[in-house]
């Protein structure tokens, strides 16, 4: 790590211990993108866990930083409602987004809405359909492996992490694989704010949002004339609780399952990288007993922790810990604290991958709105890497990565790694 880098998180921690507890701000996209957060989630869990905030860029909100009490928001979520959306948005993409017209989604639903459209696009994540997955993703993470170039510094988030999630997300949407690129590109486009990520200003943001959306209606206009498929876009066209949807909906369940769909999978394959490589024992033991795959890619999952949020809006007032949540506040569950809360999870500071239950964390969330796709991103993990080991006795990190800068996101712009040798 650059000693930029060491100086900004030393000041980072220093800032905010000197803080009064009141003033602490954990929604601060500079903080992620440096990995300099944590000393925020350390000291509101010890200090104070349910913790307001009234900021000048997010308005205010109320954070949740005990494993717990995330459970206990997330699992209720009669009075902790999704209906105004999952995530903290900052005043000027709420602006935006009202300006728009709001992109509702299932997981930005209630019940009944919810269930009844969760239900009908999780057919493609179903065991039976993540068999007939298995083999297809295996070949094709064996091709990306076999074309990366020996003793030579390459982008892994490029050539690798991107690859094998857009090949997957395109055949779940029976998108054209020669145009698979565009599937992590607008995604990138829908979680970065402008100056971050692809795009520079809202009317670009809007413009290729716009292009995506009618990408998509006609696909959707293609498959609602021909006998449903196996394919997301074919199951939305001619399921019941779908197919009536109008266009900001479609728009909305798009954004919900190519956001779901990439980022995920995507930067736990980096995040997965990158600590076996700050982590060299638990590497050499990954190598010397590859039946440690799955639970090293359960607590892959939870070390990284791939989406830092959720958020949601209290339909009452709820009292927890001692304070009234009123109702209309926004409350927003940190995931990325509650994975490294000492209470729920034992040294959670350390990356173990044969810890006794890995599969103990919250990265998929709890109750109703747990993430559809879970199986199928341990499976992409899974597989990604027991074609590594086959061929590659170690992957080295050739600097420190860029992070993405984003209190939702958590995850990987670049990762630059050098493989020495094949097996």
């Amino acid at each position: 790590m650059h000693d930029g880098m060491v100086d900004f998180k030393a000041e980072a921690r220093a800032q905010i211990a000197a803080l009064p507890i009141e003033a602490v701000d954990p929604a601060q996209p500079d903080l992620f993108a440096a990995d300099a957060f944590w000393p925020i989630f350390e000291r509101l869990r010890a200090e104070d866990p349910v913790h307001f905030t009234d900021s000048a860029t997010h308005g205010p909100f109320w954070s949740i930083t005990l494993w717990d009490d995330i459970m206990a928001v997330d699992s209720n979520h009669q009075v902790f409602s999704s209906a105004d959306g999952i995530t903290l948005p900052t005043l000027e993409a709420k602006a935006e987004a009202d300006k728009r017209g709001t992109r509702p989604s299932f997981i930005s639903m209630d019940p009944p809405k919810h269930d009844e459209q969760r239900k009908t696009v999780s057919p493609v994540v179903a065991p039976s359909n993540l068999q007939v997955l298995g083999p297809l993703i295996r070949e094709r993470a064996g091709k990306i492996l076999d074309g990366l170039p020996i003793g030579v510094e390459f982008d892994w988030v490029e050539h690798v992490s991107k690859e094998l999630t857009a090949m997957t997300l395109a055949t779940l949407f029976d998108f054209p694989q020669d145009e698979r690129g565009l599937l992590p590109w607008w995604s990138d486009v829908m979680t970065n704010s402008p100056g971050h990520g692809p795009v520079t200003s809202w009317e670009q943001k809007r413009e290729v949002l716009d292009e995506m959306v009618a990408r998509f209606i006609g696909l959707w206009n293609e498959r609602v004339n021909i006998p449903p498929s196996g394919d997301l876009i074919s199951m939305l066209a001619h399921g019941e609780a779908t197919r009536n949807m109008d266009r900001l909906e479609y728009a909305g369940t798009l954004g919900l399952l190519i956001i779901g769909g990439n980022d995920t999978t995507r930067n736990t394959i980096s995040g997965s990288v990158y600590a076996l490589n700050k982590h060299p024992g638990e590497y050499a033991k990954l190598r010397a007993d590859p039946s440690l795959i799955p639970s090293m890619v359960s607590e892959t999952i939870r070390w990284q922790t791939p989406l830092a949020h959720m958020a949601r809006t209290a339909t009452e007032d709820f009292e927890l810990r001692g304070k009234t949540i009123r109702k209309g506040d926004k409350v927003v569950m940190w995931y990325v604290s509650g994975n490294r809360d000492p209470a729920a999870v034992h040294d959670p500071e350390t990356y173990c991958i044969d810890r006794e239950r890995p599969r103990h964390h919250m990265s998929f969330g709890f109750g109703i709105h747990r993430c559809v796709g879970n199986r199928l991103a341990e499976l992409q993990l899974t597989i990604i890497w027991e074609e590594i080991l086959k061929r590659f006795p170690v992957i080295e990190l050739a600097g420190e990565p860029v992070r993405t800068h984003s209190i939702f996101v958590k995850g990987y712009e670049t990762l630059p790694v050098i493989i020495p040798a094949r097996a």
